[in-house]
């Protein structure tokens, strides 16, 4: 009998491998054997996000949550979606959820700095584009995307170091951020 850890590790594999539809059955299997895991809704909830099954993963992330609120991940998720069914009060509330439980994700700081952005409100774009680099000094699409809300807030000396610092061809290498 497989346990819920080996499913849930072989289910993270086939998600990162872009096997969502097979990770999905491997996450609910798990869930069979342990329904209260918000570690496995959070899982099912990212694979069902990666086939466009927004719905049903809104639905695991919500699970996630209401078994463990602390779930920053679960709450980061969810902006993205509302983020991209273009619902950005929601994806801002569900960002800010996320880093009130976590703020060291680089990844939210990032995604909530995009969201500033595609506003047009570039100093808080900014803001949030060094927190995520100051957690992580080398993510690729938080230095990408601050050199260019320099440009917009005309502080060109700073993009041109951080175009400087994008033109490391290793600088790629450092972007991984795979949690379990």
């Amino acid at each position: 009998m497989e346990s819920t850890a080996s499913l849930n590790e072989s289910g993270i594999a086939l998600t990162e491998a872009n096997k969502p539809y097979e990770a999905i059955s491997l996450f609910q299997k798990a869930l069979v054997l342990d329904p209260g895991n918000p570690l496995l809704w959070l899982n099912l909830g990212i694979a069902q996000q990666r086939t466009g099954e927004y719905k049903a993963a809104l639905d695991s992330f919500q699970r996630s949550i209401h078994i463990d609120d602390t779930m920053g991940d679960a709450w980061g998720a969810m902006g993205l979606i509302y983020y991209e069914l273009e619902q950005f009060i929601k994806a801002e509330e569900c960002y800010l959820f996320s880093l009130a439980r976590d703020n060291g994700s680089p990844k939210v700081w990032n995604n909530l700095g995009v969201l500033y952005f595609n506003q047009g409100d570039f100093e808080e774009a900014r803001n949030c584009f060094e927190q995520a680099i100051s957690l992580f000094p080398l993510f690729y699409d938080a230095l990408y995307n601050i050199r260019d809300t320099c440009r917009e807030l005309n502080d060109y000396s700073a993009a041109a170091e951080f175009e400087r610092i994008l033109s490391d061809p290793d600088l790629r290498d450092g972007d991984s951020q795979i949690s379990r």
